[in-house]
């Protein structure tokens, strides 16, 4: 019986969003399946060398559990953004959820294909030197050949 097969679009590059297509792709991979991710618009971001600059917003962001509750007119001071990721990510940390850097890095390890977007690397004029190692550069048709033959397609 042939393995299972899942694609994952990755669209976001924001903290709270980098971790679903990281933990549901190296959890597959786990599983012995074939996954492949294709980052594209502000999911590239997840393929940087550095992931200093993925923070996650308060703002619009009305589910996220905050230790007090925080008018909207505060979520938008300066300095918020990155006072709600330094609370995220220690959270994360006192809990034991891997880091960005971890899960990716496992990812790979897995061996789970990290596409990055060809379009959009050419369209915000990134240098493949920003990138980590390792990864694909192609289009949406050749990402669709593999999608379109997968047991699960997600898009986050």
């Amino acid at each position: 019986m042939a393995s299972k097969k899942m694609a994952i679009i990755a669209t976001k590059g924001t903290l709270d969003m980098a971790y679903p297509p990281l933990i549901l792709s190296s959890t597959a991979a786990a599983l012995g399946w074939d996954v492949q991710v294709f980052f594209t618009f502000y999911g590239l971001q997840l393929l940087r060398k550095s992931l200093d600059g993925i923070k996650i917003s308060p703002l619009a962001n009305p589910a996220m559990p905050m230790p007090v509750p925080m008018p909207v007119l505060l979520q938008v001071m300066p300095g918020m953004e990155s006072m709600a990721t330094m609370m995220m990510k220690a959270k994360m940390k006192k809990k034991g959820v891997a880091s960005l850097e971890e899960l990716r890095s496992l990812c790979l390890e897995a061996g789970v294909k990290f596409i990055a977007c060809q379009m959009t690397v050419d369209l915000f004029e990134f240098e493949k030197s920003e990138f980590i190692d390792g990864l694909e550069y192609a289009g949406a048709a050749t990402f669709m050949k593999f999608a379109g033959e997968t047991d699960v397609c997600l898009f986050v």
